[in-house]
């Protein structure tokens, strides 16, 4: 596995979510020893309140031990210069984190997005583990948006690559609705009326005609954002995450038959569930963090 050593406990990996800061100790061999999560505080500009608790669950994971840390946060996140540009979920905008989480975790702390750190643990110890090439992470939950790695190194471009839940759909019944808006887990159970996708999926499995027209919708919608990134980067393999992956080949089977329509004469990729589920981005951002680069 890639930069583990051969004892003790090496990182540890924190995703700051909407609703609850979720971190794990990941083992020498890349297992989770442990997960410790704390509610995210409310938005607020400084950031200060979410340093705090991202500390406090680093404590509890890690207690007197100096471990690599790595520390994933949603929005457009700037590694590079350890900023996160803009965090609509967190209030966030320009703000200095890197520096913040530094001054909370001590040195060493690596500050990297959300999907890309997902995107890391699914090449490397997850669903694509093994392929070499391109690779993409796409979790549909509350939002969407993907992460590119090539050879296991995610693209970033300042922070803006892979943004493919803000893309405006122009025609349909959706026009002037964004990707994310339409195809998101959350908008999918909003659209029929239920408590989550995976509800939406079982009920189209069993015959609801409400639900089988919203999934058929989502798919629609979400196949023609894929089959653009396809083309355009063409990887071997995406790896679905998120709520919506829950569903399992109710998902992956069609989504699968969309993209294929949609790229005549191209490589279509292999599409699979997540092998990481909601502990992706915490194990990316470990893994992330071992290394000491984003």
């Amino acid at each position: 596995m890639n930069g583990l050593s051969d004892a003790g406990a090496p990182a540890v990996g924190i995703d700051v979510g909407g609703t609850s800061v979720k971190g794990v100790l990941l083992g020498a061999d890349g297992s989770v020893l442990a997960v410790h999560r704390l509610p995210t505080p409310a938005p607020a500009p400084d950031g200060r309140a979410v340093v705090e608790t991202v500390g406090q669950v680093r404590d509890a994971l890690a207690g007197d031990q100096l471990l690599p840390v790595g520390v994933a946060v949603p929005g457009v996140v700037d590694e590079a210069d350890g900023l996160a540009v803009y965090s609509a979920n967190l209030g966030w905008r320009d703000l200095p984190l890197g520096e913040l989480l530094e001054k909370r975790l001590g040195s060493g702390v690596v500050l990297t997005h959300d999907v890309r750190a997902g995107g890391v643990a699914e090449a490397r110890t997850g669903a694509a583990a093994g392929r070499d090439g391109v690779m993409a992470f796409v979790p549909v939950g509350t939002g969407v948006a993907a992460a590119v790695l090539i050879d296991g190194q995610p693209l970033v471009s300042g922070g803006w690559a892979g943004e493919i839940g803000q893309l405006l759909i122009t025609q349909g019944e959706f026009a002037g609705q964004r990707v994310e808006e339409v195809a998101s887990a959350r908008a999918t159970a909003l659209r029929a009326g239920m408590a989550s996708a995976r509800e939406v999926a079982a009920s189209a499995g069993r015959g609801s005609t409400v639900a089988q027209q919203v999934w058929k919708e989502t798919i629609t919608v979400l196949a023609d954002a894929l089959a653009g990134l396809s083309a355009t980067v063409a990887p071997s393999v995406i790896v679905i995450g998120g709520g919506l992956a829950l569903a399992g080949r109710q998902l992956i089977a069609p989504l699968s038959e969309e993209l294929t329509r949609r790229l005549p004469g191209l490589r279509v990729p292999e599409v699979l569930p997540a092998g990481h589920g909601d502990a992706a981005a915490a194990v990316g951002a470990a893994l992330l963090g071992l290394e000491g680069r984003s």
